[in-house]
């Protein structure tokens, strides 16, 4: 018999990207008593990798629990980034509704689109909350209608409509269904999730069906994988069938050896978990994403869409560079192997693949970010290779026609840079869809863009805009093969010889282009140390050292000044290789180099390409 189960709440929170989703989360936590008085607390604390606290983004989707007025409310937070919209697809497959957070001056985006796209598809209630109303610049009263426009445009039914909305600031901790009542606190957020998002529903004396939404990884239990309880009870020790909905195939026997709820930030071990309850279980070795923990005598997986496919590959390659192996702890193509592979138990929207060669992976994402991330952990983990230029996945129809990933790029830009973004961007097959004004004397422009336009273009657009325009992009689907695009239009500098850079050599290049090293680098031959300034690469040798003579002359010896070098960091150094270039990635250094260090073999390779 269906029953509700009054004590519990699922949500999710879902947003565009830094709209204050993880802030909240913190304010939620700590108004509902989870720390102590005295507890020191870190901002943001569900972002718990290095790499998500730097950049301020959320990576992987996190669990917690509150409690308010004796109901426990299970928060996930999701990413908002469109690299990681295969995380927040599952997550809500797991939840009964959703908060939607819109930030009051930026308004509706790109993700807020996708995210709130994918809440309504599984019929979820939705609160809107207007996020950030501290903000000077707030246009509240604009953002609600974008807000209920969205929603129309979206073909949201008239009880997903009439939803009361929440205008929130997460920095200060306040809440408030009514912009002319003050509120000191959360509570009016509170509220409206008791009022506003349904009781989790199933049989608790049905057969169990426990559907795995995502995984987590502990180096001692190995992985352990997170859902709802749909149906029944689960019980540790008790003995279960894992089955799949797109694998028939799949029966297999195991036995539930921990169970664990959320409450706070802690995992707390229970013996059993009802109908309703948001549970991670460990000690099944090849649990993964989609699987269904369900009775022995009654096996019924739950329907689960599939993860959307990956549309970008980079290959990973042991280095071979002069310098290999003097920086990196892990760099055998072992290693390299094996910590792919193991990014796998966590990462579902990811793929790796061997190929002929054993030294090189072919990895597969969802886009630049998604695989940046990957490089950046595996560099602060020890680990040294190197990667080729990013290139996207393409696809053909039934009648044999190359169809390529679309991108529905979305930008903000101060008016005066808007022309030389529509231009750059005409130049990489962009299609101009729609202009109009954005807040804050912004020009908005939207673009149907093929995914390969993109790759190497964000650095471009930082220098376009000076570093004013904001760009966001969502995967749109594929479509016909748009034709060949001119990647970058100057060539590298090159180094000549081995060695180590010194100011006299540095200073005679300088004027050939933008050199990306400084004197005391060590240096290799077929190592890229600069931009050229003109369309082909430039050898030279910066290793040079000035000759001494007898003569002196008052002008010879003033001092040479260098112009400071570009420093690349990982996303510009991954969009400025070229085909014919790598990356050496080390926990230390980023190095550009060409794929064939010889300078003969190199010229060689050209002339047979060009033939």
């Amino acid at each position: 018999m269906i029953e509700e189960r009054k004590d519990i709440r699922n949500i999710a929170i879902i947003a565009h990207v830094d709209h204050g989703k993880t802030t909240l989360v913190d304010e939620l936590l700590k108004q509902s008593g989870v720390f102590r008085e005295n507890q020191a607390v870190l901002e943001r604390v569900m972002d718990s990798n290095d790499i998500e606290r730097e950049r301020g983004i959320t990576i992987l989707s996190k669990n917690t629990a509150v409690f308010y007025k004796d109901v426990k409310i299970n928060i996930v937070d999701t990413p908002g980034h469109a690299d990681f919209g295969g995380e927040v697809e599952r997550i809500l497959k797991m939840v009964d509704g959703a908060v939607l957070l819109v930030d009051a001056f930026e308004g509706v985006m790109p993700q807020t689109k996708f995210v709130l796209q994918k809440a309504l598809e599984l019929n979820l209630p939705v609160i809107p909350c207007i996020n950030k109303i501290d903000r000077p610049e707030a246009r509240i009263a604009e953002v609600e209608d974008e807000i209920l426009e969205l929603f129309m445009d979206l073909d949201a039914d008239d009880e997903q409509l009439d939803v009361p909305f929440v205008y929130a600031s997460a920095r200060f901790g306040y809440a408030t269904t009514k912009l002319s009542v003050k509120s000191k606190d959360m509570t009016p957020l509170f509220e409206s999730i008791l009022n506003g998002i349904p009781c989790p529903k199933g049989d608790p004396e049905a057969p169990l069906q426990l559907l795995i939404s995502t995984i987590d990884y502990n180096e001692y239990v190995g992985r352990i994988g997170i859902g709802k309880v749909d149906n029944g009870v689960i019980r540790v020790n008790g003995d279960c069938l894992v089955v799949n909905h797109h694998d028939p195939n799949r029966q297999e026997k195991v036995r539930i050896s921990k169970l664990y709820e959320f409450d706070g930030l802690n995992k707390i071990d229970v013996s059993e978990a009802k109908m309703g309850a948001i549970v991670a279980v460990s000690g099944i070795a090849d649990l993964s994403i989609g699987d269904t923990i369900c009775s022995v005598d009654a096996a019924k997986a739950i329907p689960f869409q599939k993860i959307s496919e990956p549309t970008i590959a980079m290959n990973f390659l042991v280095n071979d560079s002069p310098l290999a192996g003097t920086e990196g702890k892990y760099v055998t193509s072992r290693h390299i192997r094996d910590r792919l592979y193991r990014e796998l138990h966590t990462d579902v929207s990811l793929r790796v693949e061997d190929t002929d060669s054993p030294d090189t992976f072919k990895v597969s994402g969802r886009g630049e970010l998604h695989l940046s991330v990957l490089i950046e952990n595996m560099r602060r983990e020890g680990y040294e290779f190197a990667v080729s230029k990013a290139e996207v996945l393409y696809k053909t129809d039934e009648n044999g026609k190359k169809l390529e990933p679309m991108e529905y790029a979305v930008i903000d830009v101060p008016d005066e840079f808007s022309g030389a973004v529509i231009s750059a961007l005409s130049q990489r097959k962009g299609e101009l869809v729609n202009m109009g004004d954005a807040p804050g004397r912004y020009k908005r422009l939207e673009f149907k863009i093929p995914s390969r336009g993109l790759i190497g273009y964000r650095g471009d657009f930082l220098t376009d805009t000076k570093g004013n325009g904001i760009l966001n992009t969502i995967f749109e689907g594929y479509e016909p093969f748009k034709g060949e695009i001119t990647y970058r239009r100057t060539g590298s500098l090159i180094a000549f010889e081995e060695g180590e850079s010194v100011t006299y050599g540095l200073f005679s290049a300088q004027d050939r282009g933008t050199l990306f090293i400084g004197p005391g680098e060590k240096v290799y031959s077929g190592m890229v140390i600069g931009q050229s300034s003109r369309a082909e690469d430039i050898e030279l040798n910066v290793c040079k050292k000035k000759h001494l003579t007898n003569t002196r002359s008052s002008s010879a010896d003033e001092a040479l000044t260098l112009v400071p070098p570009k420093i690349l960091s990982l996303e510009q150094a991954i969009d400025f290789i070229d085909v014919d270039e790598l990356l050496e990635v080390t926990p230390e250094s980023l190095r550009i180099r060409k794929r064939i260090l010889d300078p003969t073999l190199r010229k060689r390779a050209s002339f047979q390409n060009k033939g």
